[in-house]
C-alpha cells in the first residue's frame, strides 16, 4: 500500500520537474518547483513513517521551512531584480 504511495509522489514529482522545465512563465516554473519541494517534504514523511523513524519528520519540516524561505527569495529576486532593500538605502544616503 505505502509502496503504492510512494510511487504516486515519485511520479507527481516527475511531472512538477517536467512543469518546470516546460513551463511557458518564470511563474509557472517558480510554482512547479514549490510543487516539488512540497512533495518532497511529504515523501520524507511517508518515508520516515515506513522506517518507523520518527526523526524524520523533523528533516520533514526543516526542509519545508527551507523550501518556503527559497521561494519568498526567489520570488523577491524575480519581482524586483535584487535582494537588496531600495527604502533602506535611500535613507542612508
Amino acid at each position: 500500500m505505502f509502496a503504492i504511495v510512494m510511487a504516486a509522489i515519485l511520479l507527481t514529482m516527475a511531472l512538477a520537474l517536467a512543469r518546470a522545465r516546460l513551463g511557458p512563465t518564470v511563474f509557472d516554473r517558480i510554482l512547479a518547483l514549490n510543487m516539488f519541494g512540497t512533495k518532497t517534504v511529504l515523501l520524507i514523511a511517508v518515508i520516515g513513517f515506513l522506517t518507523e523513524r520518527p526523526d524524520f519528520l523533523d528533516l520533514a519540516l526543516l526542509y519545508a521551512l527551507m523550501n518556503f524561505i527559497g521561494m519568498v527569495a526567489v520570488l523577491r529576486f524575480s519581482k524586483y531584480g535584487h535582494f537588496a532593500d531600495t527604502e533602506i538605502e535611500e535613507k542612508a544616503d
